[in-house]
């Protein structure tokens, strides 16, 4: 997928823990894990605001596209 999802970069800069983090925006850490791992097909922007007002962030910082090998 050409989406890669940096939150787990963010989380070490930040030093916050996943739990932490799931626990400030609302959701389960078995959501935050699959969006961690890219394995999410979607992301409301409602949760991507609150991520990145807890991460002190932006969207930018998070999600990076990198082209396919053709």
């Amino acid at each position: 997928m050409p989406i890669v999802v940096n939150l787990d970069v963010m989380l070490a800069k930040r030093k916050m823990r996943s739990n932490q983090l799931a626990e400030i925006i609302g959701i389960t850490p078995q959501n935050l894990s699959v969006l961690k791992s890219g394995k999410a097909k979607a992301i409301r922007f409602e949760t991507l605001e609150k991520i990145c007002a807890a991460l002190d962030c932006t969207p930018g910082d998070l999600l990076e596209f990198q082209a396919e090998d053709e």
